[in-house]
């Protein structure tokens, strides 16, 4: 990945959507925002205890970093509902609905992820331009919130799974995805991606789950950053109980129209 700093801001961005000069996104990392321990300090989440003060800030901070003003968040519960954004309207709603997925084709927002531990997935059809970005935890993954954002970026926007490009963004890897309760918590299928000390590889899951969709292998990138070994740059949930959210951001620069 190719880490960006910006002033106290330190985010990564995915070499595979480098082609794409109109896309902006970034993954943000825990510095260079306002909040105190244990939030310190670029927290994206009011849940956990932090000021909604700090909060807002930090959001701008980040927003005005890529140089966007607009926002969407929703509020993830660990599901597979897709929120389709094709007006202001919508993206004006999105912070009070229940979702773990958004998509779109209108510019100039940024559809922004909150994590600690969990997968950001990002999406772009470049020809229909078309975005998504979805939140995957093992819920989310073993429910396949992947091939339900796909299926809506098809149906409600017309896109091509072979021309979509995919990011995975840092998250728990298998080198500490650990589940001592695998056999109530995870469907048999699924333990074929376990090792012999009950640790999952949800990055591969995701990766076949994207194939499994229509998308090419050459088109998938993940980040490959454990973000409870990194928790020194990443919020993680697992390495420190009551913390902050990061977040992975995903945006369209407006279309550049030629003047004679």
């Amino acid at each position: 990945m190719i880490e960006v700093k910006q002033g106290n801001l330190t985010y990564f961005r995915f070499e595979i959507f480098k082609p794409y000069p109109e896309l902006v996104h970034g993954i943000f990392t825990r510095q260079g925002g306002v909040s105190p321990p244990p939030f310190n300090n670029l927290n994206m989440s009011t849940s956990q205890g932090d000021t909604s003060r700090n909060v807002t800030r930090n959001r701008n901070i980040m927003a005005e970093s890529l140089g966007f003003k607009k926002t969407a968040f929703v509020h993830q519960v660990h599901g597979t509902t897709v929120l389709p954004l094709k007006t202001i309207t919508d993206i004006q709603a999105a912070n009070a609905i229940e979702a773990d997925a958004m998509v779109t084709d209108q510019p100039d927002v940024l559809l922004c992820i909150k994590l600690a531990d969990c997968q950001a997935v990002l999406l772009y059809d470049p020809a229909r331009r078309v975005i998504a970005n979805l939140h995957s935890g093992w819920r989310g993954s073993i429910a396949d919130i992947i091939g339900k954002t796909v299926a809506v970026m098809k149906n409600a926007f017309d896109c091509d799974p072979a021309r979509m490009i995919a990011g995975i963004g840092p998250s728990l890897g298998p080198c500490c995805a650990e589940f001592v309760h695998y056999k109530k918590e995870i469907p048999e299928p699924f333990w074929q991606y376990k090792d012999d000390k009950d640790r999952f590889d949800f990055w591969q899951i995701s990766r076949d789950q994207l194939i499994g969709a229509g998308l090419p292998i050459d088109n998938i990138q993940t980040a490959r950053i454990c973000t409870k070994c990194r928790s020194d740059r990443f919020f993680s949930y697992r390495k420190e109980g009551k913390t902050g959210r990061f977040t992975a951001a995903i945006g369209l620069n407006p279309p550049t129209c030629n003047t004679i």
